[in-house]
C-alpha cells in the first residue's frame, strides 16, 4: 500500500493566516499586526478558494501547499469563490486543520451568521469596526490574544504514557 501524502507539502510557512477580500481591511490588518511584530509570517489569501487550495490542495485528495499549520486564521465571511462559512465548514471537519484557531472577523452583525459560525466550529466571532482605530485595537488584541497568550492544542493527542501517574498512598 503507498504511502499517504502528508498533510502538507513544502511551502511557505505562516503563523496567520488573515482571508480578507477587501484590500483596505486586509492592509489596516496587516498594519496592526505588524505593529506588535506578527506580521512577518502572515500570509492573505484574498477568497475561500485560495484557502481551501493552501489547506487541501487544486484536487481533492491532494496536499496542499502550506509547508506547516498556521497558528491562527482571521477569517471573513463574505468571500468571492467559496463562501467563509464553507471554509469553516471544511477546515474545522477535516482532522488536520481542525485544531487550527478560526477568529470570523467580519462586518456581519447577522444573527444568523453569528450562529452558523458557531455551529461550524469558529473559535471567535468578531465583528469588524468601521472607526480605523478601534479596527487597530481590535486586531492587535486577536493577534495578541490567539498568538502569545492564547495556549494552543499540542500537535498530537497525548497518549497514555503521557500522563503523570497518581501517586499510590495506599500504602
Amino acid at each position: 500500500m503507498p504511502n499517504p501524502a502528508p498533510p502538507f507539502s513544502p511551502g511557505p510557512a505562516v503563523d496567520i493566516l488573515l482571508v480578507e477580500d477587501s484590500h483596505r481591511d486586509a492592509e489596516l490588518a496587516i498594519r496592526a499586526l505588524d505593529r506588535l511584530g506578527l506580521s512577518g509570517r502572515l500570509l492573505w489569501a484574498k477568497d475561500g478558494a485560495e484557502v481551501l487550495d493552501l489547506f487541501f490542495g487544486p484536487t481533492a485528495g491532494m496536499p496542499g501547499r502550506l509547508a506547516t499549520m498556521p497558528k491562527l486564521i482571521l477569517l471573513d465571511l463574505k468571500l468571492p469563490k467559496v463562501d467563509g462559512h464553507e471554509v469553516l465548514c471544511r477546515l474545522k471537519s477535516d482532522p488536520r486543520t481542525k485544531g487550527i484557531p478560526v477568529v470570523v472577523l467580519t462586518s456581519s452583525r447577522e444573527e444568523a451568521d453569528l450562529w452558523r459560525a458557531y455551529q461550524s466550529g469558529a473559535n471567535s466571532y468578531t465583528v469588524k469596526p468601521v472607526d480605523f482605530d478601534q479596527f487597530d485595537d481590535v486586531v492587535r488584541d486577536l493577534g495578541h490574544y490567539w498568538l502569545t497568550l492564547n495556549q494552543s492544542a499540542p500537535a498530537r493527542q497525548p497518549q497514555e504514557d503521557d500522563y503523570e501517574k497518581p501517586l499510590d498512598l495506599s500504602g
